[in-house]
């Protein structure tokens, strides 16, 4: 018997749970980035390459903004494995190619990582693209 596709199988609790802190540490990331000055342009830029949790302009920088939330900051730090740069790299050539007039901008890769009990920080640069 085949399901429809309208018939979907409820989520596992621990994945609500993991969807809710992402959620929770993106919106204590884009806060932060507007008390920095930031105005923020999208939230969860999904396309067929990757996703990038938020796209933030200040002056002639664009970035490029992953979220991180651990336990502890340094792990979040340690999360952000190469194939990961790679994906959020690729979402952004597609965010460049769809959005043409930030193009002209210094493009950057930031990191905001975020822990229980703790102020969020920000990592300018926290990768390279190339």
């Amino acid at each position: 018997m085949t399901r429809r596709v309208d018939e979907r199988r409820p989520a596992r609790p621990q994945r609500v749970a993991a969807f809710r802190v992402g959620l929770s540490a993106e919106s204590r990331a884009a806060l932060l980035l507007m008390v920095k000055g930031y105005r923020i342009v999208a939230r969860r830029f999904r396309c067929p390459v990757g996703e990038i949790d938020i796209v933030a302009r200040r002056g002639r920088i664009l970035i490029f903004v992953e979220v991180k939330a651990r336990a502890h900051l340094d792990e979040a730090a340690e999360s952000i494995l190469p194939r990961q740069q790679r994906r959020i790299a690729a979402a952004a050539a597609v965010w460049l190619a769809r959005h043409p007039m930030d193009a002209d901008r210094h493009i950057r890769f930031d990191a905001v990582l975020v822990a229980p009990g703790r102020v969020p920080r920000h990592i300018p640069g926290a990768f390279d693209a190339r």
